[in-house]
């Protein structure tokens, strides 16, 4: 990889274009210039333009200096920001290099040798292997294949809770790559099921579907054993920047010791993530038009036989396609330059997992769907 200077486009839109003055960016090999990545459930529309203008204006001393944050009472100014944002107080802020990191810190500041947790069986990989790092058991709970969406059985939930009396509870809100939520009721009778134990609501695609932030305070002051993870990688395009937060409940003073960083954060990763904050209307932007692809995903997949897409609240759809069209998609792609995720076990048979990208990606996506398509 080689750097150099240009000027590059973060969205294109049919009303709506949004531009970068001269900054250094990533080239591409020749190979990865020609591939469309909708395989990662990055948000390819990239971060608001203020982020690349903290990028040309950092300094040697957010270089070389700690944070003074600490010297007005605060962790940070993001922490302080997210505090105000939420009205919920800055002490139940906390900051991670990423959802990664924080779900990592929570099993080990509260899991023991031997004791266990609770993840979903269809979700992402490392719920079901971060017991492991501390000498934890893993026990895993399916959630509910619907027509047309997956569901949190609740019911199997607090029956598995009663058996296994797990010290953490991991659940992914959306989850993936399913991209169903768990409703606010539903949220409710978990809780008071699990009083004693760790509750972690990951809600790493936030944003994509609901950008409310008020229901955040109610659900801090209302679950004491609750925490909230977010992050700015997937909604606000800042995956690189590796920042997130979480939101800890009243109960939960071990982690916020535990987690706490006395010399600050990294200062970059701050300021990208205080300038995202400052965007709103991009992001509502990039939204609208996701939600608006997301629906023509489903109205090309329902009008076939055999394809299930099915429905989400995050910037992925899960797609069942007939077992004899998957070698043929694949084949397709591979021309097109397309990556997309294949599913090969059993818990998703002949599923693919397409990642929102940009609206002219996802029209290539679209296009490329409908050439497999039995002509009628």
């Amino acid at each position: 990889m080689r750097t150099y200077s240009s000027r590059g486009l973060l969205i294109d839109k049919v009303d709506c274009i949004y531009e970068v003055d001269s900054i250094a960016i990533e080239h591409p090999s020749k190979e990865e210039k020609n591939l469309v990545y909708l395989d990662r459930n990055e948000n390819l529309y990239g971060p608001a333009p203020k982020c690349f203008e903290v990028l040309r204006s950092i300094g040697i001393n957010d270089l070389s200096l700690y944070s003074r944050d600490f010297q007005h009472g605060v962790k940070s100014r993001l922490t302080e920001r997210l505090a105000a944002d939420l009205k919920i107080p800055e002490q139940q802020i906390l900051l991670s290099e990423g959802s990664e990191d924080m779900l990592k810190q929570v099993i080990h500041c509260y899991v023991k040798a031997g004791e266990r947790i609770l993840c979903p069986a269809q979700s992402w990989w490392y719920y079901q292997v971060v017991a492991s790092e501390v000498g934890g058991v893993t026990v895993q709970y399916k959630l509910k294949e619907g027509a047309d969406q997956f569901q949190y059985d609740v019911d199997e939930m607090i029956s598995l809770y009663a058996k296994e009396s797990p010290r953490v509870v991991l659940i992914a809100s959306p989850n993936n790559p399913t991209g169903n939520s768990l409703s606010e009721s539903d949220l409710q009778r978990l809780t008071d099921a699990f009083s004693e134990s760790i509750i972690v609501l990951d809600e790493a695609y936030w944003g994509f579907s609901d950008i409310s932030i008020e229901r955040t305070e109610e659900q801090i002051k209302s679950y004491r054993n609750v925490l909230i993870l977010r992050t700015f990688s997937k909604y606000y395009a800042l995956a690189g920047a590796r920042i997130a937060y979480a939101v800890a409940g009243l109960e939960l003073t071990r982690l916020t010791k535990f987690a706490s960083h006395y010399l600050g954060y990294n200062r970059i990763s701050e300021a990208l993530a205080l300038a995202a904050l400052d965007s709103p209307e991009y992001y509502r932007t990039i939204t609208v038009q996701m939600q608006e692809d997301r629906k023509r995903f489903y109205d090309i997949c329902d009008a076939q036989p055999g394809f299930t897409c099915f429905r989400s609240d995050a910037n992925f759809v899960l797609v069942r396609i007939p077992a004899k069209m998957k070698e043929v998609l694949r084949d397709i792609l591979k021309v097109k330059g397309i990556v997309i995720k294949y599913f090969s076990d059993a818990e998703f048979p002949n599923c693919i997992r397409l990642t929102l990208g940009t609206h002219q990606q996802n029209v290539l996506m679209m296009e490329a769907l409908q050439t497999i398509f039995p002509k009628k």
